[in-house]
């Protein structure tokens, strides 16, 4: 009797399938579309944890419209809906139980960040990104003054970055030799890409804020084995550089002043499971995390997401004390200035870098600033495309750089490649 061959085979989930990337994809649509809706109703006046709330309802129902058939596939909130106000550094998301964090309203003027995201089968893309809440008063919408020296620096040190993370080599053109001498060049190292950084939220007298981290994105995990550290506090260190076949969760935060950070005394919300097994003893907390592996499995999640709310304030506390949960600080400003973020899903293929999930393109005609990058490495480094040209995208990569410089009006020309 001959032997039988195992039927199953080990599933690929890197870029080599297909398949991944269309699940990033689909992901990073909901992500986008929703991030869209919530931008909409960041009005001033209007509360923080109705904004979220509202948020984590629109996910849910964009995310059930996909992959319907598939009961096998998991799919859900990659990370809730959070809106952190002007000086806030990390996502924050308040609950209802807490009157006073609950009554926060969004302020005219504030620089607003919102994050969220969706994962399908595991594969997560978050996004965020900073607005300005505009007067009542205002009928214009051009963003003037320091407001403006702040966006526009995120914006561009956010596509330096991205820039920066294209393998060297990877898009070179010209003879076998120009190209195999292109991709021996090193990767710039972490300092390096700190400093140059820091040329270009110095010339709109900005600064990074510090220790803002970009990951690299798994199946089910956010935190992968690299990581990228800007402006490192504490000795921190990055670890690895950007390769082909990787996805990334890319942040760029800018401040308006030092950058310097401190813990805030809000609660802290947001938390994470990890993978530590801990023998939990009180019964609400043995019941919380049987509802967060459920539903969120290993991804970020708000104790407003869980069933009780008032239950999951005090079950929370064992889980955490357990290292069964992680939870994220509220981490702000050290000196309450403004701080924008920016948070750009991108995935790493043969044919240059791809933003999956990318807060939308600013419109830069409507910022009016006296600043501009003077730098000429910089400049340089701005001009080069993030992705291969194709067929049917023929704009000239020289327009970032370009408008960089003299502080015009146009829009970036590589996104979304």
């Amino acid at each position: 009797m001959a032997d039988k061959k195992e039927p199953e085979q080990e599933i690929d989930y890197t870029l080599n399938n297909p398949d991944t990337l269309t699940k990033y994809k689909s992901a990073a649509q909901i992500s986008q579309k929703v991030l869209a809706e919530v931008t909409k109703l960041c009005v001033a006046g209007e509360k923080i944890v109705t904004i979220c709330e509202k948020g984590d309802k629109l996910l849910d129902e964009e995310i059930s419209k996909v992959y319907r058939g598939k009961k096998d596939l998991k799919k859900g909130i990659s990370h809730p809906t959070t809106v952190s106000p002007s000086s806030f550094v990390t996502p924050y998301t308040p609950l209802t139980s807490d009157e006073a964090e609950a009554a926060v309203t969004l302020k005219e003027g504030e620089a607003i960040k919102i994050q969220l995201g969706a994962q399908i089968d595991g594969f997560g893309t978050i996004v965020c990104d900073t607005i300005i809440i505009p007067s009542s008063e205002s009928k214009s919408d051009v963003i003037e003054g320091r407001n403006a020296d702040l966006l526009l620096a995120c914006h561009y040190a956010n596509e330096l970055l991205l820039r920066l993370m294209v393998p060297p080599g990877l898009l070179a053109t010209g003879t076998d030799e120009e190209k195999a001498k292109a991709a021996k060049v090193k990767a710039p190292t972490q300092s390096k890409i700190t400093a140059l950084l820091e040329k270009v939220v110095k010339s709109y007298d900005c600064n990074l804020v510090e220790s803002t981290t970009s990951w690299q994105f798994e199946r089910n995990e956010i935190e992968g084995k690299k990581k990228i550290i800007l402006a490192p506090g504490d000795g921190a260190k990055g670890e690895g550089i950007p390769e082909v076949g990787e996805v990334w969760g890319v942040e760029m935060g800018v401040s308006l002043g030092s950058g310097k950070i401190k813990n805030f005394e809000n609660r802290t919300t947001l938390h994470r499971r990890t993978t530590l097994t801990y023998a939990l003893k009180r019964p609400s907390s043995k019941k919380i995390l049987n509802e967060v592996v459920k539903k969120f499995g290993t991804f970020p999640f708000s104790l407003r997401q869980l069933e009780d709310e008032r239950d999951a304030k005090v079950g929370v506390v064992e889980c955490v004390r357990g290292n069964v949960f992680r939870q994220y600080e509220v981490v702000g400003d050290k000196d309450g200035d403004a701080v924008a973020r920016l948070l750009t899903t991108i995935a790493i293929t043969k044919n240059g870098l791809q933003k999956i999930a990318a807060p939308p393109a600013p419109d830069l005609s409507k910022f009016k600033t006296d600043k501009k990058i003077a730098d000429e490495e910089v400049l340089k480094i701005l001009e080069q495309p993030l992705a291969k040209e194709t067929k049917s995208k023929n704009k000239k990569k020289k327009k970032p750089a370009k408008k960089a410089a003299a502080a015009d009006d146009e829009e970036e020309s590589s996104d979304d490649e």
